[in-house]
């Protein structure tokens, strides 16, 4: 069933007065000023912003792998600041599916054991593993690959496993982190029509952190932030880049 289709449920995201800063001695660093966001289930959205605007600071609050010194973050109904560490790394593991601009493969694993890791730390056996690893290689157009090394591929390739990692456990929401970085032009484009097909065709959240705007430019909204605060939060067609 298509995420969009369920108008009853929970927001996926609600960031409410999300602050954080960061200590050191006793100096205070604030970064982010009250973060008000809220993403359903179904989005495509980008946030974007120029080097020190925040922007990794929220994506990794919104990845629960920090915690906001302030306010409250909800994720697919449930209020992170409340969970136990085991908790937050089941969240990691099963409900948010990353993909970094570094693709982070283990070199000497073959794609589809690099692709069933996640279900293996969820306790999955390693022959159902590997079978649900083969069928999200198959989805973003590597099935024949599955028994390669990352570097018998190329860059576009190891991202599109990276990809197919993050959706094994079937999570509630893609979190992308500048995922064309390190591909140039020609690839980054089917990397992004990739995220677009896997949105409009397969309903998945997407949410991708981006500096960039011909990324951005492929989500249906933009989250733009400027010294900790959103300066826009629309349509990305009515946004000015």
């Amino acid at each position: 069933m298509n995420a969009l289709a369920q108008p009853n449920r929970e927001a996926l995201i609600q960031l409410t007065d999300i602050k954080k800063s960061y200590f050191s001695a006793d100096v205070e660093t604030p970064v982010l000023h009250g973060i008000n966001v809220t993403i359903q289930h179904g989005e495509f959205v980008a946030i974007m912003g120029q080097s020190g605007s925040g922007k990794s600071t929220l994506m990794n609050i919104l990845g629960a792998l920090d915690t906001p010194t302030q306010g409250s973050y909800r994720l697919n109904g449930k209020e992170t600041a409340k969970l136990t560490d085991n908790e937050l790394a089941k969240v990691r593991n099963e409900t948010i599916g990353f993909v970094f601009q570094g693709f982070n493969l283990l070199k000497r694993m073959p794609l589809v054991d690099n692709v069933a890791l996640p279900l293996l730390y969820a306790g999955v056996s390693m022959s159902e593993a590997r079978k649900r690893a083969t069928e999200k290689l198959t989805q973003t157009g590597l099935g024949a690959f599955t028994k390669r090394l990352p570097n018998q591929i190329s860059g576009g390739q190891q991202q599109r496993v990276a990809i197919s990692r993050a959706l094994v456990c079937e999570p509630a929401l893609i979190l992308a982190d500048e995922p064309t970085g390190n591909l140039d032009t020609g690839t980054s484009v089917e990397i992004m029509n990739l995220f677009t097909r896997l949105n409009e065709e397969n309903g998945m959240s997407i949410l991708i952190v981006t500096h960039e705007p011909d990324v951005a430019r492929y989500a249906k909204r933009l989250v733009r932030l400027k010294d900790g605060l959103v300066t826009y939060d629309g349509p990305v067609k009515d946004a000015h880049f």
